[in-house]
């Protein structure tokens, strides 16, 4: 895991025709949204695309996006260069980046040698591989993440570019937002240390002054006694 946080940050995912670009499969839809210092923007980026080919049954029942909807959706080649200016220079966050990768390098493929590939304009962070590493053995499917992470997923009834990247960037957070060592006396490192955590403790003065505890007034002490009637509870003390 990288201990530098770059500034900008993109969190990308696709759907596609099918599985493998190696038997013609196309991006049908991308989703990004954007993080700058850790932060979501209201910057996002979302296109439908025209395939030029069926999209399979069984990947249209996965995401639900049909080929008469994607009839008079505009072609790769007619958005990529919005596409690559919105993810220059970030690091992109991608949910087994292998994948969708791969769909966009065939893309880019397609339209020339010229165009490269996705790592020529921006680097690339598996969250899939840290999901395996900080949880090995476990389940690290986005679902499963949400569900240990406490990520409201309820609305993922489909597979959505958009709405996967959206809450990939919530487990992303989760993930590699914990504190990562215990400081009591602030000497310990912050957030990016990777080693044990180190603990300070400083004690305090047996002189200090006491700490003043405030008393609870006669007309908050009546307004107690009114709720425990109300609620049936007997006082004990």
């Amino acid at each position: 895991m990288q201990t530098d946080t770059p500034a900008r940050q993109i969190i990308l995912d696709t759907e596609t025709t099918g599985l493998e670009p190696a038997q013609g499969h196309r991006i049908i839809e991308i989703g990004c949204v954007e993080m700058v210092k850790r932060r979501l923007t209201r910057r996002h980026y979302h296109q439908y695309l025209q395939p030029d080919r069926e999209v399979d049954a069984g990947a249209e029942e996965v995401h639900g996006i049909s080929n008469a909807f994607l009839a008079d959706k505009p072609r790769f080649a007619d958005v990529v260069e919005d596409f690559l200016e919105f993810i220059r220079g970030a690091e992109l966050i991608i949910h087994n980046a292998p994948f969708d990768v791969g769909f966009i390098n065939h893309e880019l493929k397609l339209l020339g040698a010229d165009r490269g590939c996705v790592e020529d304009h921006c680097t690339i962070t598996d969250s899939l591989v840290m999901a395996r590493k900080m949880h090995p053995g476990q389940r690290n499917s986005l679902d499963a993440l949400c569900k240990r992470y406490q990520i409201d997923n309820s609305g993922r009834e489909l597979h959505g570019a958009l709405l996967d990247a959206r809450i990939l960037a919530d487990v992303y957070l989760a993930m590699t937002g914990g504190q990562k060592t215990l400081s009591l006396g602030g000497d310990a490192e912050g957030e990016g240390a990777t080693g044990p955590a180190e603990v300070a403790i400083r004690r305090l003065s047996a002189d200090r002054p006491r700490l003043a505890v405030p008393r609870a007034s006669e007309q908050e002490l009546e307004a107690h006694h009114r709720v425990l009637e109300k609620l049936g509870v007997e006082e004990r003390w």
